[in-house]
């Protein structure tokens, strides 16, 4: 098969140097923050744009090939269509989160949620909590800010470790980011592997269910005097309207872009009505939310540009060879995509960089040994988010340990849920479910 390879004249031959500059990028990461005592002191972008440029040096294995080439391949990479609709729906996710936020939906979900749960079922309910906000808000960043104040509340006066509650919230919090219809990671996974939204989804319900009904149990077992409780404050129900329609319109199967239009629309109409803003303020808000989303969507697309460099310098062919060269089932091609996303994810501390980074090369591997690019997708975000939500040195972590100033660290062996996730994750792989019988869509051809 080498031999063909090697005499077809259009073949790119395996060239380990061609995986270099996404090696120079953990590189840049690693060393930049262990220099700094920051992991996160390295402008992910700038680390980005470095590689970039490195890349752009290299040649495959035996040819010389001139830099407008070089730049030309990048360029259509970096433009390939999903990788331009990733682009449009960070943008508008980012407009939904704005609108909401400014409209106080946040705070109203937080206040009704607290009003309902029962204080013998209060850390369950915390959990929960946090699972519905994150899973309407598709924000695991959001979850974390708005309830970890009120996490560390509740276990000041339940007499519990803050590290336990704030686990709690970590772990609620990625459970919205693994399943969310507008979270960026299931956007990432399912874009890469052209499936639809909702196919996705049913997959990851079978690990994230069972995950969550043990941290659930868990929890339960936890003694807690329930004598001082968190109450919630007032709310207003319209103002959750904008979450239960992206809930709504994503769970009946419509185009992303149609679920997250709807979602502004409500969003921009509750505002409108109960006066939370004007014509002018709205549009602003819009701007701000799609302002929050422009260095991912450079990101996306500088790694789009580095995955075509890669393959044409033979360094995605070098990787699956290495990957695939002990496999001889889908079996083994899916445990080693579930090791790749971790791997990259663990040393990029971002689920969405290391989902798209992963992802050209998961689908070489569905290619070529049958995996179902639906099981690839949910694979691509549940083992992500699993390490995202365990590792310390991640953004989510970080911004919870911030609220009372304590170390990540410590917060690590309470986030339940992150780690029961990757145990049903790996159960998913070895006993294959779920199994899908019927022929997938790709959501692209799909209509509003």
């Amino acid at each position: 098969m080498r031999e063909n390879n090697a005499t077809a004249p259009n073949s790119v031959l395996p060239n380990p140097m061609g995986l270099t500059p996404i090696l120079l990028f953990v590189v840049l990461v690693v060393v930049t923050g262990v220099t700094n005592n920051d992991i996160t002191a390295m402008p992910i972008l700038v680390a980005f744009f470095i590689s970039a440029g490195y890349g752009l040096c290299l040649n495959p294995k035996g040819k010389k090939v001139s830099f407008s080439e070089k730049v030309q391949t990048f360029c259509q990479g970096g433009g390939d269509k999903n990788i331009i609709l990733l682009v449009l729906i960070f943008l508008l996710a980012g407009a939904f989160y704005a609108v909401t936020i400014d409209i106080g939906a946040r705070d109203a979900t937080v206040n009704m949620a607290l009003q309902f749960v029962p204080s013998a079922l209060i850390l369950p309910g915390l959990f929960l909590i946090c699972c519905f906000i994150s899973f309407s808000m598709g924000t695991s960043m959001g979850t974390i800010t708005a309830l970890s104040p009120i996490g560390a509340g509740l276990a000041t006066n339940l007499g519990l470790p803050i590290e336990m509650a704030l686990g709690i919230v970590v772990g609620g919090a990625m459970f919205g980011d693994n399943l969310s219809f507008v979270s960026d990671t299931t956007i990432a996974a399912t874009r890469t592997q052209g499936v639809q939204l909702k196919d996705k989804f049913r997959a990851n319900l079978m690990v994230a269910v069972p995950a969550c009904i043990v941290t659930m149990a868990l929890l339960l077992m936890v003694d807690v005097d329930t004598s001082g409780i968190v109450e919630g404050g007032n709310y207003d129900f319209w103002r959750i309207v904008p979450y239960l329609c992206i809930i709504a319109f994503a769970l009946t199967g419509f185009n992303v872009i149609s679920v997250l239009a709807v979602g502004i629309a409500s969003a921009c109409v509750v505002g409108l009505v109960q006066g939370s803003f004007t014509m002018l303020s709205m549009m602003q808000s819009i701007q701000k939310g799609m302002g929050w989303m422009q260095d991912l969507a450079m990101i996306a697309i500088t790694i789009g540009g580095i995955v075509a460099l890669m393959h044409a310098n033979g360094g995605i062919t070098w990787l699956i060879e290495r990957l695939t060269r002990r496999v001889t089932s889908k079996k083994g091609a899916e445990f080693s995509i579930a090791g790749l996303v971790s791997f990259l994810d663990i040393t990029t501390a971002n689920n969405t960089i290391a989902i798209v980074t992963a992802g050209p090369i998961a689908k070489d591997l569905n290619e070529k040994y049958g995996v179902d690019p639906r099981r690839t997708a949910s694979l691509l975000d549940i083992f992500s988010c699993s390490f995202q939500g365990l590792v310390p040195y991640g953004a989510q972590l970080l911004s919870a340990a911030a609220v009372v100033g304590i170390s990540p660290l410590a917060i690590t062996p309470y986030c339940w849920y992150p780690m029961l996730i990757f145990v049903f994750g790996v159960a998913a792989i070895w006993f294959g479910f779920p199994r899908f019988n019927t022929p997938q869509d790709d959501e692209l051809t799909q209509s509003a």
